[in-house]
């Protein structure tokens, strides 16, 4: 049976249509500035939560900050925010064509406000494993010492520059030899030993960018107002930071380039936190929404922007030219591995544009997020979520029934798991639970279920959701159910998300490539060519075996 019901928790997919460009012709850098300042407006809500001077507005508070003493912004530059990411600093090479990327932004008119940098290659999943290594009694960063020694020698840094890196390298080193020591690791010393990348990262971006004549400093993150609660692994930028982070440039010199650590913070008691994983992204778009005057802030990853699909699933996958904000947020938490799930909060707070780009092939136009598109395509992007369990709950009790969702959802609760997809109807639900919940809790969920209910789990399913204009549902629904059909697919359940920007279907994870290089063909690539299964009328069975083109317009 097939589940149909409205979700609690969006799930996104969508997908450009085969039909419309997918790229639109690339603007100058004027006509970008105009198009985003038509585009937004700054801080629409009342921002008094903020403590701006005499009770100002964010653009009242931009117009002070510049009299302060940044100066105002001449009119030919658009002031940017970049973000570059682990494999875009992977190596001396690497770092040496983002330097060089930055310097060429400028000089075509673009001015960065900050850069902020994630940790040099897998410098962070090496911090990790140092970690554990240290708590089995071997402390060893040579591999991360040799990748950060090699990069300063090759650009032949000065003396204070690699003082500063080896003094950090040295700290993270005396770090774990405390771990080795003590036998424990916690997740505040943690967080502490993981930041150690993208502090020797941005040390290492601001001097080579100083060597080529663009003028930079390094900056930790809670040197320019990133302040976090105290939830180390995963904490949250504090609402002061906002204010903090005006202030902070309105002192930086906004022709020099503040290159900003990605990822971590400090939180009240000056201990370093960090925003869990992807959290560059939103030490991004913290300081891009807050910072006055920025017009855009873009994030250089290794793909030419978001993309239709997973291109490890679609070799065809094609670049998606804007999505909204929504969209955006949906992708991320449905398994697009493109931008922080909670990064574009600050952005679409304060309307700020986010273009996706690709730091190996700058000439891409990339993806712009911004709150409204100029097209809305019948769908945009398929994503996905892998390996989730389906659980089928269904009362056993005559009476009462008003009670029963309140009666599930207080269980859900006591044992702290959360939901992706759900169905609901008076007396039963289903829904879906990702890898990230414990087993141990789910079976004590089931347990503790058994009072009102019968539960049934089912593992091995896949959430595959589709970004599409819900409002043409009943197009989207005809063309995939069509493709399942034909293709054998079996939908356990299926949602259609309450953000209004996403439906989505549960299906077998065996299932699940087949579904979406089937859906991306008719939706992207012009090639939804399907068979009619042979009907049976009145006992005679009638074959047809043409071809039939679905043909999807946006």
């Amino acid at each position: 049976m097939v589940t149909i019901a409205l979700t609690l928790w969006s799930c996104a997919i969508g997908i450009t249509t085969a039909f419309q460009p997918l790229h639109s012709t690339p603007l100058t850098l004027a006509q970008q500035r105009q198009d985003n300042q038509q585009q937004r407006t700054w801080f629409q809500q009342p921002r008094s939560s903020l403590e701006y001077p005499s009770g100002r507005s964010h653009s009242q508070r931009a117009t002070f900050l510049r009299a302060e003493g940044s100066g105002p912004k001449p009119a030919d530059k658009m002031d940017v925010v970049y973000k570059f990411g682990g494999s875009s600093l992977a190596d001396k090479d690497r770092i040496d064509h983002v330097a060089s990327l930055i310097k060429q932004q400028i000089d075509s008119g673009y001015r960065p406000r900050a850069v902020v940098c994630s940790a040099m290659g897998k410098t962070t999943n090496s911090l990790f494993t140092a970690g554990e290594f240290a708590l089995e009694g071997r402390v060893n960063i040579d591999a991360i010492r040799t990748l950060h020694t090699a990069t300063m020698e090759h650009f032949e840094f000065s003396d204070r520059v690699k003082d500063e890196v080896f003094a950090l390298l040295n700290e993270c080193e005396d770090l774990l030899n405390g771990v080795r020591l003590i036998q424990e690791l916690s997740l505040k010393s943690l967080d502490q030993l993981v930041s150690y990348g993208e502090r020797c990262s941005v040390r290492i971006m601001a001097a080579r960018l100083n060597q080529i004549g663009v003028p930079a400093n390094a900056f930790d993150a809670w040197e320019v107002g990133i302040y976090t609660d105290s939830t180390f692994g995963d904490a949250k930028i504090l609402s002061k930071s906002e204010p903090a982070i005006a202030k902070a440039f309105s002192r930086i010199d906004p022709n020099v380039v503040a290159v900003v650590t990605g990822f971590i913070g400090h939180d009240p008691k000056g201990k370093i936190t960090t925003l869990g994983r992807g959290g560059s992204d939103l030490t991004a778009t913290a300081l891009g929404a807050a910072i006055p005057g920025v017009d855009e802030i873009q994030v250089w990853k290794d793909v030419d922007g978001i993309l239709t699909t997973d291109p490890r699933i679609v070799s065809k996958a094609m670049p998606v030219s804007e999505v909204s904000y929504d969209e955006a947020s949906e992708l991320a938490y449905f398994g697009a591995q493109v931008l922080h799930p909670i990064a574009m909060q600050p952005a679409r707070k304060s309307n700020v544009p986010v273009r996706v780009k690709n730091s190996y092939n700058p000439s891409a136009v990339g993806t712009l997020i911004r709150n409204t598109k100029a097209t809305n395509p019948l769908v945009t992007a398929i994503t996905c979520k892998r390996d989730v369990k389906l659980l089928d709950i269904n009362s056993n009790q005559m009476f009462e029934a008003h009670g029963f969702l309140s009666k599930v959802f207080r269980e859900f609760e006591k044992h702290s798991i959360s939901v992706d997809v759900l169905a609901s109807s008076e007396v039963s639900i289903s829904l879906t639970l990702d890898k990230k919940q414990r087993d141990a809790d789910i079976e004590g969920l089931i347990t503790d279920l058994s009072f009102c209910s019968d539960v049934t789990e089912t593992t091995g399913m896949s959430i595959l959701t589709l970004i599409a204009d819900v409002d043409r549902s009943s197009e989207v629904l005809a063309t995939v159910f069509r493709v399942f059909m034909v293709s054998g697919i079996k939908v356990k359940m299926m949602s259609q998300g309450a953000s209004k920007v996403n439906i989505s279907f549960t299906v077998p994870t065996e299932s699940l490539d087949l579904a979406i290089a089937e859906l991306h063909k008719c939706f992207f690539e012009q090639k939804c060519r399907v068979d009619f299964p042979a009907i049976e009328v009145d006992g005679i069975e009638t074959k047809n075996k043409t071809d039939v083109p679905i043909m999807v317009k946006g």
